[in-house]
């Protein structure tokens, strides 16, 4: 387990460089947890854009998927709400669950993404939608993750931001263009 978590990581952390104007940053690190934070402007008005992150399955990259397939994705925008994936074979994955849905203004989640799920962690993650002066939409992302690791937060709390800034980026570029694959940067 601890040599495929390491492996797991050094992957989403070099899957999350090419970011398609995504900014995010690792705002605190300590020996119980981490910050992070993401912000991406997206030309395109605040519905659509709040529409659109409501539907993970057209915007989250499958490589950071159980499946292997973006449309296995569900989120329920309503408190109680389940971040799901459903798995081949009748399985299941419980990513986040919705704490707190303001429509096109906030969504607030709690949970464990992807391969910190096996670890004793937990985490929240808040999601505001700001109308720009351009007509477009500015979204912010505030990642916090707690608990226990033996090893410490230093590299889980890059492997997050790379996962995260590169699913802000899909969003964007889904939201501008209709395709979740950005332009790569050079």
């Amino acid at each position: 387990m601890h040599r495929f978590l390491h492996i797991a990581l050094g992957f989403f952390v070099a899957s999350g460089l090419a970011c398609g104007g995504a900014q995010a940053a690792v705002d605190s690190v300590g020996p119980n947890g981490f910050s992070l934070s993401q912000t991406v402007h997206v030309a395109a008005p605040l519905a659509k854009v709040y529409a659109a992150f409501t539907q993970p399955s057209r915007w989250w990259s499958a490589e950071h998927s159980y499946s292997h397939d973006a449309a296995n994705f569900t989120l329920e925008a309503r408190a109680g709400g389940c971040w799901c994936e459903a798995i081949p074979g009748g399985g299941s994955v419980q990513h986040m669950v919705v704490m707190l849905v303001m429509p096109e203004k906030m969504i607030r989640l709690r949970g464990a993404l992807g391969p910190f799920q096996a670890l004793g962690v937990d985490g929240a993650w808040t999601v505001t939608f700001k109308p720009a002066a351009d007509g477009g939409t500015d979204v912010i992302g505030a990642y916090n993750l707690g608990g226990y690791y033996k090893d410490g937060f230093a590299m889980l709390s890059q492997a997050g931001d790379g996962v995260l800034t590169e699913q802000f980026a899909r969003l964007k570029s889904l939201v501008e263009t209709g395709s979740p694959e950005p332009k790569k940067e050079h």
